[in-house]
C-alpha cells in the first residue's frame, strides 16, 4: 500500500499502514483513527458531432502530445455528468448534452475509476482549451489509435465503435489490465 499520508488530520501524529478492518489501512497508532483513503474519479465524454468523435491532444503530463477523450478528475460536490461538461468545456471548448453512461472503467493500480458518458456536440462547435494543443473531430478510420494516451479511451472508443455497429447502445464495465 502506498503511504500518501504522513500525519493524522485528526491529532497530527504520524501515522502508519497496519492491519485494520480486513486489511492494510492508514491507521493512527496514537488515537487509534482509521484514515480511509478511496479512488479518485475520473469523469469524461465520449461526444459525438454527425458521425465523428471528439478528441483532445494533451497539453499537459501525463501523456502530453498524445489524443485523449475529454475527462479530468470529478471536483468535490459535483455531480459526475456535470463535470463531463465542465471536462468538455475546459478541454475542448465544446458544449455537449449527455446522453447517459457509456462505460465504467477500473484502474485499481493507479486507484482512479473512470467513468465515461456518451454524449452529443449541440452545436458542432470546438476550440483548444487550455489543457489541449489541439482538439478535432475524427471517423473511426481517422482516430489515431497508436496515438491515445490512456488505455481508458481507447475501450470506451472501441465499445462505442463496435455499439454503433450492431446498432444496440449499451454500458460497458473494463479495467486494466483486460482480462
Amino acid at each position: 500500500m502506498y503511504l500518501s499520508q504522513k500525519f493524522c488530520g485528526n491529532c497530527g501524529n504520524l501515522v502508519v499502514v497496519k492491519f485494520a478492518e480486513g486489511r492494510d489501512r492508514v491507521v493512527c497508532e496514537h488515537c487509534e483513527v482509521i484514515h480511509y483513503t478511496n479512488p479518485k474519479i475520473v469523469v469524461g465524454a465520449l461526444a459525438t458531432w454527425e458521425d465523428k468523435v471528439l478528441l483532445c491532444r494533451r497539453a499537459i503530463e501525463p501523456r502530453r502530445g498524445y489524443w485523449n477523450l475529454p475527462a479530468g478528475y470529478l471536483e468535490d460536490f459535483e455531480k459526475s455528468e456535470d463535470g463531463a461538461i465542465r471536462e468538455t468545456w475546459e478541454e475542448a471548448g465544446a458544449h455537449i448534452k449527455i446522453e447517459g453512461v457509456h462505460t465504467v472503467y477500473n484502474l485499481p493500480q493507479a486507484n482512479q475509476v473512470y467513468i465515461h458518458f456518451l454524449a452529443h456536440l449541440t452545436d458542432g462547435i470546438i476550440r483548444n482549451g487550455e489543457e489541449s494543443i489541439e482538439s478535432g473531430l475524427f471517423s473511426e478510420e481517422e482516430i489515431p489509435w497508436d496515438e491515445l494516451a490512456f488505455t481508458s479511451s481507447a475501450y470506451a472508443l472501441r465499445k462505442f465503435f463496435e455499439d454503433r455497429r450492431s446498432g444496440v447502445r449499451q454500458t460497458h464495465l473494463g479495467a486494466y489490465p483486460e482480462r
